[in-house]
């Protein structure tokens, strides 16, 4: 049955629905019912959860994932999960920092709680990767979750999607029922100083105030809510570069041929291409350049008058043989 390459069993096609899914919702849905026909229960099996699910299936796009899995896992500073064995954090917000920090912890063996004040994905803003997170995710299966992960010379992702895959793997770790929608994280709350009838640990004030989440003690709270930092006592430290205007040209897609055999490049940004855009300059005239202030600067061989700011600025083309576009 494993060497088939179309599935043949209920289970064979929960699991394509499951690494298929296009919204995290779905994606649930799928999860469960595969656990659900496998007879796994997420709540009491063993961790991380995959491998319960791969004794009861026997399917070769399933094993090609629990291999990477087991890649993963099998790394030393794990310590076979047993590095952070016994310890409870929460992190705070599900988008790619928090999902990726989940994940990790999962594999060094903690039991992580997650909390998330939205109930969906629908960032769609699109985040240029470095080729160190690639490689990462894609040895997290990112490829099996999604086909065009970073396909060719595409580098970029939408955080949407970059969310829902990171959300599957976790699923796969067991933090299925860990994750809570809709609860938003407002304090923390120390321990009482008087600990004689009962000792208290580290706590959380959320919202909604009735949520079970409240009377969770934890040993380790992580901030990953972005520019919200929400976490009191600590100093944000954000990495941006300065502010930059810039062109983009959207072209209708016909799907002709001569469409279907253009590649397709990631945003193109100076400080990630810069032998592009000196090419550009040496064939086609068309010249990037940044100045501090929107004086009104020229480059040499510019209009006079035209704002010196970060973009494109356009020189007398001088003969070439091919024009990027």
């Amino acid at each position: 049955m494993g060497d088939q390459a179309y599935p043949e069993s209920h289970a064979q096609e929960l699991f394509d629905e499951f690494v298929s899914a296009s919204t995290c919702r779905a994606a649930l849905w799928t999860f469960r019912q595969l656990c659900e026909d496998l007879q796994v229960d997420p709540g009491v099996s063993e961790r991380p959860l995959y491998r319960a699910i791969r004794e009861h299936l026997n399917y070769w796009r399933a094993n090609a994932l629990w291999a990477k899995l087991d890649r993963r896992a099998a790394q030393r500073e794990y310590e076979k999960g047993r590095v952070c064995s016994g310890t409870t954090c929460v992190v705070i917000g599900a988008g790619p920092c928090g999902l990726r920090t989940a994940v990790e912890l999962s594999f060094m063996g903690a039991r992580v709680v997650l909390v998330e004040k939205r109930d969906s994905f629908s960032r769609n803003n699109v985040l240029h990767l470095w080729p160190f997170t690639i490689h990462d995710l894609r040895g997290l299966g990112a490829k099996k979750f999604c086909g065009k992960f970073c396909a060719g010379a595409i580098d970029h992702i939408s955080i949407r999607q970059l969310q829902l895959i990171l959300r599957k793997g976790a699923f796969l770790l067991g933090r299925e029922g860990h994750v809570h929608v809709n609860v938003e994280f407002q304090s923390l709350l120390e321990p009482p100083q008087s600990q004689n009838k009962q000792r208290v640990g580290w706590r959380m004030k959320v919202s909604p105030t009735s949520h079970p989440v409240n009377q969770l003690e934890f040993d380790v709270i992580i901030g990953a809510d972005g520019r919200r930092n929400t976490l009191p006592g600590f100093r944000r430290k954000e990495f941006r570069g300065k502010l930059a205007i810039a062109i983009t040209a959207n072209f209708k897609n016909r799907n002709s041929t001569a469409e279907a055999k253009v590649e397709e490049i990631s945003g193109v940004a100076f400080i990630f291409n810069q032998r592009f855009f000196q090419e550009l300059r040496q064939e086609t005239g068309l010249c990037r350049y940044t100045a501090t202030s929107l004086r009104k600067q020229r480059e040499p061989g510019c209009a006079a008058g035209v704002p010196a700011i970060s973009g494109l600025c356009h020189q007398p083309l001088r003969s070439a043989r091919r024009c990027h576009v």
